[in-house]
């Protein structure tokens, strides 16, 4: 079996870091309450913490049904926004990782890297209509909700299945290079970014014609990506030995046009293009150290907050309807496994 680059990346930066004397943080309900000012009117702070039975890092949102779903190996958890409490739980494959949402159609989709699947539930049945096979450790997943296509990244097959939502089938197959991870499409301009860790790259892919037609060049593997597609613009966090930073990517010239520290290892980003805020999830440390979510100003490209959540947190999605995020906290060893509720400050 193939070790993954950026697993191999991961460990290195882990080792790396050396924990000072009393930085071993408090449970993540401890943040709760907190204000954290963004900005002159505007305030955010971790609402809730919702605790979960497991949780691998996978987490999406539907707006239009106010629900988000969290991957927790064999599992994904139903959580209502309105209650912030885990609602139903959803028997998947074995290893489900990532999680996409199509909100036109009210479809879930979650990889199981275990068993080269992904189960395509449906949200309002909260049951799973199919089962698809895909590459080898499929580990990341997304959706173009208007061309109803969901993106599916498997690292040890270097490759992008392309599945027809109509039809619950791959349609095409996509070579993009080794260790192809996080994932992310913009509607807009039905384009496709695949972080991609050999090579250190991002690839982009054309949704119409199924291939590659850009590669954006990193000094450091990236982590994972989001796009905001009001501003065509990308986000691909990266770390190594205890630093982390996020490269902005314009959409429409594929280069990258500002880098943005924030905190070690970052794991997971989202964006809310109605409030042009980006967050990034920082693992920050080894499995015993609460992690940390960074809020960029996506206009500015300035790091406004840096917010402490749950340990090892290893997924955001965002919510624009609410200005609400959620942070998935795959703890390991002993430590409870969450979603951190970021919202804004009451009054």
């Amino acid at each position: 079996m193939r070790l993954s680059r950026r697993a191999i990346l991961m460990g290195v930066a882990m080792a790396g870091l050396a924990l000072a004397p009393g930085t071993l943080a408090a449970p993540a309900s401890a943040a709760t309450g907190r204000d954290i000012t963004l900005a002159a009117g505007h305030c955010i702070r971790v609402t809730a913490t919702i605790p979960l039975r497991s949780a691998s890092g996978g987490i999406a949102v539907n707006p239009r049904t106010s629900t988000v779903y969290a991957a927790g190996f064999h599992l994904v958890f139903v959580i209502s926004e309105q209650t912030d409490t885990v609602v139903a739980a959803i028997p998947v494959g074995r290893g489900a990782s990532a999680v996409a949402v199509n909100p036109k159609t009210n479809t879930i989709y979650v990889t199981n890297n275990r068993d080269a699947t992904v189960s395509v539930i449906n949200g309002r049945t909260r049951t799973v209509t199919a089962t698809i096979p895909v590459g080898r450790d499929p580990n990341g997943v997304a959706v173009n909700p208007n061309t109803n296509t969901a993106y599916v990244t498997s690292v040890l097959s270097d490759t992008v299945s392309v599945i027809s939502g109509q039809t619950n089938t791959v349609v095409a197959t996509i070579p993009v290079g080794a260790d192809a991870g996080g994932i992310a499409a913009d509607p807009r301009t039905n384009t496709v970014y695949v972080a991609v860790a050999e090579g250190d790259k991002v690839s982009v892919i054309n949704g119409q014609t199924n291939r590659v037609v850009a590669t954006i060049p990193m000094s450091i593997a990236p982590t994972a990506i989001a796009v905001n597609p009001t501003t065509n613009t990308v986000y691909a966090p990266f770390g190594l030995n205890g630093k982390g930073d996020v490269a902005v990517i314009n959409g429409q010239t594929n280069t990258i046009v500002a880098t943005i520290p924030v905190g070690a290892l970052p794991d997971g980003v989202a964006v809310n293009p109605a409030a042009d805020i980006v967050y990034v999830a920082n693992q920050e440390g080894f499995t015993s150290l609460n992690g940390t979510v960074s809020v960029i100003n996506g206009q500015t490209n300035k790091r406004l907050a840096t917010i402490p959540v749950g340990v090892g947190p290893a997924g955001v999605a965002a919510d624009p309807k609410t200005n609400t995020a959620y942070v998935a906290n795959a703890a390991t060893q002993g430590s409870p496994n969450s979603v951190s509720v970021l919202g804004p400050c009451p009054g």
